[in-house]
């Protein structure tokens, strides 16, 4: 069975959030919110003012900070304002960003040339 915890609608978090499973973010965090090695979905309706570092971030709702993860997905009700540090990036059509972007190369795909 596999971990994960829901932050509904109705909860305000105010503070650090570390999760060792995967969440779903109904609700508003201000603050950081760390989820290494997981995925962290904001949901539509969610809210999160910090800076988020996951495994996976998939984005509905909005966010206001910067987001490192090894994969990111903006999905079309995304609202995201701060930069994106990721090797692995989708921005679905509807999605609205405002920031950067930085891709690092991941090292175990990187190609060696003669």
């Amino acid at each position: 069975m596999t971990e994960a915890t829901h932050i509904g609608p109705s909860i305000f978090i105010k503070g650090e959030v570390v999760a060792h499973e995967d969440c779903l973010l109904g609700g508003r965090i201000e603050g950081t919110i760390q989820v290494d090695g997981h995925v962290l979905t904001v949901a539509p309706g969610g809210h999160v003012t910090g800076d988020i570092s996951g495994g996976a971030v998939v984005v509905a709702g909005r966010v206001t900070g910067r987001v490192t993860a090894e994969r990111i997905e903006l999905r079309p009700t995304a609202a995201i304002e701060g930069d994106l540090e990721t090797p692995r990036l989708g921005i679905l059509d509807g999605a609205r960003f405002e920031g950067r972007i930085e891709m690092p190369v991941r090292r175990e795909h990187t190609l060696r040339l003669a």
